[in-house]
């Protein structure tokens, strides 16, 4: 009865040190924020933070509803966008990550490179855009960005070429870092 009231004590224990990091990202939260999150309670989630909602046209004429957070020192934290546009009951559908302190389990953060990535997680599937090469890892609900300029020339002009990561060199910085719900 000992051993088993031990073994309860260490998982609740370890369980609270995980939720209370607030720069944790996991398959089903990013620091405070999880997938049932919604608009309306951003306010008090971050309340030592500074909120900025935007509202902006992209070049397809498309009205986009952004929400940036920024620390208490006007450093950028996170990019939010709702799953429905302008609907403060909505929730979290996109995160772009913009500060190092939010990192993974396993260290990878915004500062990682492609090396730290194969290293510590397994690649789902890498896709080839016009100016960049997308690496979906599906475990953690995460992609990241490399800049084609990050890639050998033989890469960087054409868009129906399938990458590898092989062909990514290991010291390729990351240029976007988001997470998909």
């Amino acid at each position: 009865m000992k051993i088993l009231s031990v073994v309860i004590i260490a998982v609740l224990l370890m369980a609270c040190g995980r939720d209370s990091d607030p720069f944790l990202i996991d398959n089903s939260r990013v620091g405070p924020l999880t997938k049932e999150i919604t608009i309306n309670q951003l306010d008090s989630i971050f309340k030592e933070d500074s909120i900025v909602r935007n509202i902006s046209k992209n070049q397809f004429l498309n009205v986009v509803n952004n929400i940036e957070i920024f620390d208490r020192n006007g450093s950028p934290l996170l990019i939010l966008e709702p799953v429905q546009q302008f609907d403060t009951t909505s929730t979290i559908g996109y995160i772009q990550i913009l500060d190092p302190k939010f990192q993974t389990t396993k260290g990878l953060n915004i500062k990682s490179t492609f090396g730290d990535v194969v290293e510590k997680y397994a690649i789902s599937r890498i896709e080839n855009t016009l100016n960049s090469a997308v690496v979906f890892i599906d475990e953690l609900n995460l992609y990241l960005t490399i800049d084609k300029k990050e890639l050998p020339s033989s890469l960087r002009y054409d868009t129906d070429t399938r990458i590898i990561s092989s062909q990514i060199p290991d010291n390729s910085k990351i240029k976007y870092f988001m997470i998909s719900w």
